[in-house]
């Protein structure tokens, strides 16, 4: 049987305790987050992510990820600076597998992402 799974109130689901943002170009940016559900196969992970007014860096070689901003606010853009997107709550970002670039974080923020590792595209 398949147990259905439900995740209320994203806005205030408790994360874990902050740390250093290991790819921050900020120095004292930190983050926080919690693994919400893993696949059985462990190729795709949902949760909830938190992060400080700051820069860093950001590498989806490996698996795509989709954001769906709660709150905050930021400017993402490829690598390079190109392709720039401000993004806010209720917005939903798409960063494709193969795809490296940096987040600028304006706002504290909150995300639900979704990571996808089931292709090598």
């Amino acid at each position: 049987m398949i147990n259905l799974e439900l995740f209320e109130n994203l806005s205030t689901t408790l994360v874990s305790s902050f740390s250093d943002k290991p790819t921050t170009l900020t120095p004292g940016q930190t983050e926080a987050s919690k693994m919400l559900w893993t696949s059985a196969d462990e190729t795709t992970k949902i949760g909830v992510w938190e992060g400080t007014v700051g820069r860093f860096t950001a590498d989806r070689t490996a698996a795509g990820e989709y954001c769906h901003i709660i709150s905050g606010r930021a400017t993402v853009s490829d690598a390079g600076g190109g392709n720039a997107r401000d993004i806010g709550p209720g917005d939903l970002l798409v960063l494709p597998q193969g795809w490296n670039g940096e987040w600028v974080i304006h706002e504290h923020m909150r995300k639900l992402f979704v990571i996808d590792a089931s292709s090598s595209e």
